[in-house]
């Protein structure tokens, strides 16, 4: 898998202690972005997900992954696999896109769909720079929803986390 990057102990990218996997690759390149040298899909790293999970499972605090970028829909596979092994070990699993859930629900594709279905929470929608904001929690911009993916599933539509 291409990576931009990781994080141990992320305190910003979802509650409690995090390990933040940068995925490297990005459709999006929304102005303002944060990390825009992820963008590139030839940029970065290769690691298997094996050495990734290596890094994940370092640290007996972490609560949790978080997938972010880039774009981790942009490599479904790769981040399918490493969200089986954090939740194997008892660990939620968060991820930032830029699609929204209804696109990747409906238009994504399997592999897309199989690693939306693994995720405990989706912060959906492209970062934009006109609604940026520093007051929400987990999100940069006032028109990314916080998902509850397991309700949302079940209840057939995004279903927003109240935080």
């Amino acid at each position: 898998m291409k990576i931009y990057g990781f994080v141990q102990d992320s305190i910003v990218d979802g509650p409690g202690f995090r390990f933040a996997c940068f995925v490297q690759g990005c459709p999006h390149h929304c102005p303002g972005c944060h990390n825009p040298d992820s963008h590139d899909p030839d940029g970065g790293r290769e690691m298997t997900v094996e050495e990734v999970s290596g890094e994940l499972l370092k640290n007996p605090l972490t609560d949790g992954l978080t997938l972010s970028g880039g774009d981790p829909f942009a490599q479904p596979e790769s981040c399918l696999a490493l969200a089986k092994i954090a939740h194997a070990h008892h660990l939620n699993v968060w991820a930032y896109s830029g699609w929204t859930f209804e696109y990747l629900r409906d238009q994504g594709t399997e592999a897309q769909k199989a690693l939306l279905s693994e995720l405990d929470v989706l912060i959906d929608g492209p970062f934009l720079l006109e609604q940026r904001t520093l007051s929400l929690p987990w999100r940069g911009s006032r028109n990314q929803r916080v998902i509850d993916v397991p309700a949302s599933l079940a209840a057939g539509g995004a279903v927003v986390r109240p935080d």
